[in-house]
């Protein structure tokens, strides 16, 4: 009988190394676990690494791919690209429990221990030794490369008060203070952001990943540990702050490169799956397709904005936190106002400044355009962008000398009238101010009959946004909300940049 067969809560009965030899137990490598369960789950269709959404016909092959070969990997790729959450997910390829030598510092195997404790012990006792059960969760170790990460932290030191204590050489292995990796033997072990580790630190890896040799204050001791080495990089990295030297990339065996969402339903996928929406929000907050849309295609915006470094890269946190914000902004509006109910309104939007701002890395002319500036303009974009699939081109109709679908509404604003769009506005005085405007519910109506009332209202101000990245109308940005006039009186309007902070900004 394999002891693979044993129900895992009837593992832990088996408490001596006799019972575990009875039960039929081989040694394997932590590369041999995880190859033959990534195996087991290919055969059974099983899904791997469930929750990657838009890796599943590059990344996670390759991946797959690096896990036959039983290859150490590094994972490169700009931020928010799931690496670290890949990494974290290889554990469930591994068996739910091992046995381990009890009382063992390296979760030594019974069958071939690797400490001296745990080799003292099993000569000791034989097949009496007594073992434990290791669970996988425990066999997962992740250290983030800082520049002041030092040999001892990774690999261990010579402890001098053992040596002192047990009257031994520094050359015993018995005064050794073993550091993370030891301490990972049988494990997956991660260092994230290697090019951050310095360069001597980097060395120190070069005969673990090969050989399993470790060197401490000049005493090699022969350790062949049994490890699983992920690192993560970003290639920014490279040049910023340090590099993979040469000789420790030769002896990652698989570098496997990561990307972006290469569409605008992957990333609503990953938002959704990711961003926290608290229990109150759900019954309060309601969200429609196109809002989520919008949402990601700001961070489309934000990779091609030539005020952002494209280098640095934009993580997918911002779209999350982003996400969370607008929920936020509209449960906040529903609070001041005692609504049970709210729905997302487009200038809820500009209350996601503050999460696109820590998102991005801006050139120098995006430092000069200023962030909050630069991300007003990637959330125009996105209305831009998304507005042109959803309601007919305003420039078509010029360009065809017709008349146009919007002459209605822009002519209303020309008459000199304004519309302010109040960020606290209760849901009643929201949809006052949007009937206001004649032709504008009509339009909707025409393009989308079906669309129920509070999806119709964020569809009218939809269009006004549209009207104004167009340059049909003006939008001005007002302390409480958001103001749209007359693109001609807007342009006779425009703030005085060497006013108060306070004063109205137009955009």
């Amino acid at each position: 009988m394999n002891y693979k067969d044993i129900p895992a809560e009837n593992l832990h009965k088996i408490k001596t190394l006799g019972q575990l030899k009875a039960a039929g137990y081989e040694p394997q490598s932590v590369k041999q676990e995880l190859r033959q369960n990534l195996i087991a789950k290919l055969k059974a269709k099983e899904p791997v690494f469930a929750g990657i959404w838009g890796y599943e016909e590059t990344v996670i092959p390759d991946l797959q791919r690096a896990i036959l070969s039983m290859h150490h990997i590094n994972l490169l790729g700009l931020r928010g690209q799931a690496k670290t959450r890949i990494a974290r997910q290889m554990v469930e390829l591994l068996d739910e429990y091992i046995p381990v030598v009890q009382g063992s510092e390296l979760n030594d195997d019974p069958m071939q221990p690797l400490s001296r404790f745990a080799i003292d012990l099993v000569a000791e006792h034989g097949d009496d030794t007594p073992i434990a059960w290791l669970h996988r969760s425990d066999r997962y170790t992740e250290k983030l490369a800082t520049p002041d990460v030092s040999v001892a932290d990774l690999i261990g030191d010579a402890d001098p008060i053992k040596a002192a204590t047990m009257k031994l050489p520094y050359s015993d292995e018995r005064v050794i203070h073993f550091g993370l990796i030891p301490r990972s033997h049988r494990s997956i072990f991660v260092i994230n952001e290697l090019p951050d580790l310095q360069a001597r630190i980097q060395v120190a890896l070069f005969n673990i990943l090969q050989e399993g040799d470790i060197q401490i204050r000049g005493f090699k001791v022969r350790l062949p540990l049994d490890i699983q080495f992920v690192f993560t990089a970003n290639p920014e990295d490279y040049t910023n702050r340090g590099s993979i030297v040469t000789p420790l990339k030769d002896r990652i065996d698989s570098q496997i490169i990561t990307h972006y969402p290469k569409s605008i339903e992957i990333g609503k996928r990953i938002t959704q799956q990711e961003a926290k929406q608290k229990p109150e929000q759900q019954g309060m907050v309601q969200v429609n397709e196109l809002v989520r849309e919008l949402v990601e295609q700001i961070a489309f915006e934000a990779r091609e904005s030539e005020y952002v470094d494209a280098k640095s890269g934009v993580s997918a946190r911002l779209t999350i936190s982003a996400f969370e914000n607008l929920l936020s902004a509209a449960e906040r509006r529903a609070l001041l106002n005692d609504e049970a109910k709210t729905y997302i309104r487009v200038s809820d939007f500009m209350n996601t400044i503050p999460a696109v701002t820590g998102k991005v890395e801006l050139v120098y002319e995006g430092e000069q355009e200023g962030a909050g500036h630069v991300a007003q303009i990637l959330m125009g974009k996105a209305v831009r962008t998304l507005f042109l699939k959803h309601f007919p081109d305003p420039d078509k109709a010029k360009k065809a000398k017709q008349v146009s679908p919007y002459k209605t509404i822009t002519d209303w604003f020309g008459d000199g009238n304004t519309l302010d769009v109040l960020n606290d506005a209760s849901a009643q005085d929201y949809k006052k101010s949007l009937q206001k405007v004649p032709g504008l519910e009509e339009l909707v109506k025409k393009q989308y009959p079906d669309t129920p009332g509070d999806e119709k209202l964020f569809l009218m101000e939809f269009v006004l946004h549209g009207l104004a990245e167009h340059s049909q109308i003006s939008k001005n940005r007002l302390n409480a909300g958001l103001q749209f006039k007359d693109i001609l009186s807007g342009m006779f309007s425009m703030p005085d940049f060497g006013a108060e902070e306070d004063e109205d900004d137009q955009y």
